[in-house]
């Protein structure tokens, strides 16, 4: 097996290869990261929505030129106007949930995308079990990360911005302490050329093989690790990693 390989801050340096956003969590982490500047061709964003509970959202618009800063904003206020509407009841149904937000955002990108396929991975994380309900529309590339291995997390549904009345299933999934959630757009994983190590079995052995222990530190370092793997450099691609970390040890289950 190779050995864990460690995140070399100063071959990366922050703020001319890669941006990042991080939010704060009880015990976890959650951060996004990506090639350079944001483009306008992948959103994201975190929403916290209760006292334990925080949404984040990763979809890929692709290349939309001119229209990227509608779709965003679109995209964003739908995002947060109705997770925060939708999640904030104390009996929430999470799954119920979900597939209300995605069939908002669904309409919001219909609206503006002009039926563009919007590959989407939305998740809500409650902190005080360590539990994330996902929608993987697309499918996006997602993949867990614990002591047993390193597992995708399949589609639910088709990508968003195609149907207005298609639905996307909801589910669940446990981080125990340690396990880390990875999801990235497809400029990630796409552009390897012949001979080279395909893009998603790259992305699997960089997400076993790195030590990182926090967010931010692993969608950096797996950024780093797949750009080693390939042949082209991050500004010719479209990429952006988001990553939920929990950590390793517990120290409190609720606010």
């Amino acid at each position: 097996m190779p050995a864990p390989f460690h995140l070399d801050r100063q071959s990366l340096r922050v703020g001319e290869r890669f941006a990042a956003d991080t939010a704060e969590l009880i015990d976890a982490s959650l951060a996004a990261v990506s090639y350079a500047r944001r483009t306008g061709g992948q959103f994201y964003d975190f929403l916290r929505v209760g006292a334990t509970r925080v949404l984040f959202a990763l979809i890929d618009f692709g290349d939309a030129g001119d229209e990227n800063a509608e779709i965003t904003e679109a995209t964003q206020t739908t995002f947060r106007q109705v997770g925060t509407r939708v999640f904030r009841e104390p009996e929430l149904n999470f799954a119920e949930a979900m597939i209300e937000l995605s069939l908002e955002l669904n309409r919001a990108l219909l609206e503006t995308a002009q039926a563009r396929s919007s590959p989407a991975f939305v998740g809500c994380y409650e902190e005080s079990l360590g539990t994330t309900w996902y929608v993987n529309a697309g499918p996006t590339t997602a993949l867990v990360r614990d002591p047993t291995g390193v597992v995708e997390l399949p589609a639910t549904g088709l990508s968003l911005g195609l149907f207005s009345h298609a639905t996307c299933d909801a589910s669940p999934v446990a981080l125990m302490p340690g396990a880390a959630l990875l999801a990235v757009s497809h400029g990630v994983v796409e552009g390897n050329s012949p001979g080279r190590e395909p893009g998603l079995e790259a992305l699997k052995a960089a997400l076993r093989e790195t030590a990182a222990a926090n967010a931010k530190d692993l969608c950096m370092a797996i950024l780093a690790r797949v750009e080693e793997l390939t042949d082209r450099p991050p500004d010719s691609r479209q990429g952006t990693a988001l990553a939920l970390v929990r950590s390793r040890e517990v120290s409190r289950t609720g606010p």
